[in-house]
């Protein structure tokens, strides 16, 4: 089996990169990616893990995208972590969730439940803070659970989100299709726009996915030519009841997966070799590094 969708303490997973790596070979996985929220600042340190393992580390990230309603997460697999276009996106979003912190900061102040950025960053321990990181230091401070300090999160513009996971290499899959929200023709027309924009994979196996969930997400990818992916959204501790490569519904994601994954990965890695003009880079936030 393999796991193409799991989160470290680089985000907000509770086992560091390395130790999901050595526990992904521990379950038996053949590959696992490790796939992030809006970083990737973990993936050396998991590469580093993998050598001379039997697991292979595929370098991803998950990116969250604008929608209405629902959530629209972007999957990268086999991107180059260190593309400038796609560091520039990640660092708009940890801005975008900077901001959301300072929020609900000031709510929860309001509230009569005081917590600092501080307590929050401790929490993360290194890693990407969010909404867990709050509850945690709420949980300690001894202050009554609730959404009442909720702020909606600011997101990267889903064609956006797309086109910089393909200019850094990567296969770009709709991770978990059930949490959009979405159903039937308006899933299939959210999964078309996404395909016009560069969409080449979608999640068909995902921890609590029904029979019925996996039999239409696979007629979609066949639809659309889509790869299929999956993955267990491990994220330790955090997410009881999710194993590496194993969640409810009977998760099992199989490793001939894999093959044409990066089958699509090397096709999207030539295209955007022969897209790039000679001698440019794509920073443009610091063009002096090209």
């Amino acid at each position: 089996m393999i796991d193409l969708h799991t989160h470290s303490t680089a985000s907000d997973g509770t086992l560091s990169p390395g130790d999901l790596v050595a526990a992904a070979e521990a379950a038996g996985l053949t590959a696992v990616a490790l796939t992030d929220h809006d970083t990737v600042d973990g993936i050396a340190e998991a590469r580093a893990a993998a050598v001379g393992r039997s697991v292979e580390l595929v370098p991803g990230v998950e990116i969250s995208a604008m929608m209405d309603k629902g959530a629209l997460h972007i999957v990268g697999l086999f991107i180059d972590p260190e593309d400038p276009g796609l560091r520039e996106v990640l660092e708009l979003a940890k801005s975008y969730r900077r901001a959301r912190d300072r929020r609900i900061v000031e709510r929860l102040e309001t509230l009569g439940m005081p917590v600092t950025l501080g307590e929050v960053a401790a929490a993360a321990k290194g890693g990407v803070a969010g909404r867990p990181h709050f509850a945690s230091v709420m949980v300690a401070k001894g202050y009554v659970k609730g959404q009442a300090a909720y702020v909606p999160k600011q997101r990267i513009e889903r064609r956006r989100a797309v086109e910089v996971i393909r200019a850094a290499g990567g296969v770009p899959v709709l991770a978990h299709p059930d949490q959009t929200g979405l159903l039937g023709d308006q899933l299939e027309a959210l999964i078309e726009e996404l395909w016009g924009f560069g969409l080449a994979g979608i999640e068909t196996q995902c921890s609590g996915y029904t029979p019925a969930e996996t039999r239409a997400y696979a007629r979609l990818a066949e639809t659309y030519h889509l790869v299929q992916s999956g993955g267990s959204d491990f994220h330790g501790a955090i997410k009881p009841g999710l194993a590496l490569g194993r969640g409810p519904g009977g998760l099992r994601v199989p490793d001939d997966f894999l093959p044409p994954i990066r089958a699509r990965a090397e096709a999207i890695q030539r295209e955007a070799r022969l897209e790039k003009p000679a001698g440019a880079c794509g920073n443009r936030t610091h063009p002096a590094r090209c």
